[in-house]
């Protein structure tokens, strides 16, 4: 039997009221909020530390593969999946593939996943699905869509929910797109982006998959089924067969918003926090076509924070200007006093890739002081050249030190810099707080290290891991 044995996500703490958007434009306004990433995070981040979210549930023993879905992968041309890989630790024989370029990336990652599993190709695959899409301004997308992403791992070893059923259809049509030298997601006409689309493909894989497997609507216990927006769902809803009240699923538009490729996934993995044994749970993702999954739960998969946990840790962003300056479309005031130029070397990032990107320290063979960055002669009893190399990134801390940074610019000041003294030995490491009110910075305040994007320099993203207030 395979199927699902852990579940993770990640939910920025920035939320947007979309009463902000009807303000900006004088439009009316939706209900709810759509989470907004952080000016320090990108799609990269969001799956990195959803990913950490599910190890910190299910441990990283016998995981062989990660497979990474996203229509907004950070970059064009460089495997996504291999740099999650390394800034979560795994070693270089995990097999990484990236998925893309259609919103059904997520449920077509896990299909593969599970593909590869039942072959024997691999024990145990952590698929991830992350999304940051980008709606012009002033148009419906821009409101409904919101950042975020989910984590499973697909084995066939203390299977939690067993995959029982799954139907795939493909479909041309330019109902949703988006060219290479876009920036925002473009759309068709409604009728063909809701009717001869979203509805017409996601009723036939639904259908075709509940006669495949000879289950009627009313055997269903919750049915996950995406939405690309909070009105379109209740009708999909009622036209499958289900009831909205009992049956169907909180799409989460009006707390998150549509994360694109993640989304179908996101909504499995809060259906799966309340599950229970004997439960039958359809899934159905749309895009280019759809997929529908049809899933037996005998038992709830581990978790750490996942979807309810994250959701329980946020703060409102105080304006729309500020989503559009985190988002690059609104450029912000250049010349502050002592404007820090982002730099970077390749051969210095794939040089300290360890006590960077993995966030490894030196641990000495001999006395076990803990060192950050990687030591050759140890600062204590100066032994040469013999340690083990350790991972920090897992281990929370607590403020030892800090400054808080007026003239450093940036899009939220004060920067707080600060050096946390690692539950892993007592080592102190020099790093950055994020998603803190920096007046609540203090010495002793108990952080945990999240993944984040530093800046932009020599062409490429610079990622490293800075701290936040424990969420737990």
């Amino acid at each position: 039997m395979s199927g699902i044995t852990a579940i993770g996500a990640y939910i920025p703490w920035y939320r947007l009221p979309r009463q902000a958007f009807a303000q900006a434009w004088g439009s009316g306004g939706g209900a709810g909020e759509r989470a907004v990433a952080n000016h320090d995070e990108d799609t990269m981040t969001l799956a990195v530390n959803a990913v950490v979210d599910l190890l910190n549930a299910s441990g990283r023993e016998g995981i062989d593969a990660i497979y990474f879905a996203s229509t907004t992968a950070s970059y064009r041309e460089k495997m996504s999946a291999s740099l999650i890989a390394a800034a979560a630790d795994f070693p270089a024989t995990v097999r990484t593939a990236d998925f893309g370029n259609s919103i059904r990336s997520g449920a077509n990652a896990l299909m593969a996943a599970l593909d590869a599993v039942n072959a024997g190709s691999a024990r145990s695959v952590l698929v991830v699905a992350s999304d940051m899409r980008r709606g012009y301004p002033k148009s419906d997308q821009e409101s409904t869509f919101g950042d975020a992403a989910a984590a499973f791992l697909i084995g066939k070893t203390n299977v939690a929910v067993e995959i029982v059923g799954h139907v795939s259809l493909s479909n041309e049509v330019a109902d949703v797109w988006r060219r290479d030298a876009d920036s925002f997601v473009r759309t068709w006409e409604d009728r063909f982006v809701v009717q001869h689309g979203y509805e017409e493909w996601t009723k036939k894989a639904v259908k075709a998959l509940l006669d495949k497997t000879k289950v009627a609507p009313s055997q269903i216990t919750k049915a996950v089924v995406y939405t690309p927006d909070a009105r379109s769902h209740q009708g999909m809803v009622r036209t499958l067969g289900f009831d909205p009240a009992k049956q169907a699923q909180d799409p989460m538009i009006g707390t998150v918003g549509n994360t694109g490729a993640a989304h179908a996934l996101l909504m499995l993995v809060a259906a799966l926090e309340e599950a229970k044994n004997g439960d039958k749970i359809l899934v159905a993702s749309y895009g280019d076509g759809a997929d529908a999954f049809l899933l037996q739960v005998h038992a709830t998969p581990k978790k750490a924070k996942a979807v309810s946990g994250h959701l329980k840790y946020k703060k409102t962003l105080p304006s729309y200007d500020k989503m559009l300056a985190f988002r690059g479309i609104l450029q912000t005031n250049p010349e502050q006093p002592l404007r820090v130029e982002p730099w970077a070397a390749s051969t210095t990032s794939w040089r300290d890739q360890a006590e960077t990107l993995r966030l490894h320290g030196s641990k000495c063979n001999k006395c076990g002081t803990v060192h950050h960055p990687i030591q050759k002669i140890c600062y204590t009893c100066r032994a040469k050249d013999d340690f083990t190399e350790v991972r920090l990134y897992d281990k929370p801390g607590d403020i030892y030190s800090f400054t808080r940074d007026n003239l450093a610019g940036g899009l939220e000041p004060p920067t707080v810099n600060c050096v946390v003294e690692s539950d892993e030995g007592k080592c102190r490491i020099f790093t950055m707080g994020t998603d803190l009110d920096a007046m609540s910075a203090k010495v002793g305040l108990r952080v945990e290290f999240t993944f984040r994007k530093m800046h932009e320099g020599a062409g490429f993203h610079n990622y490293y891991w800075k701290v936040r207030p424990i969420q737990s």
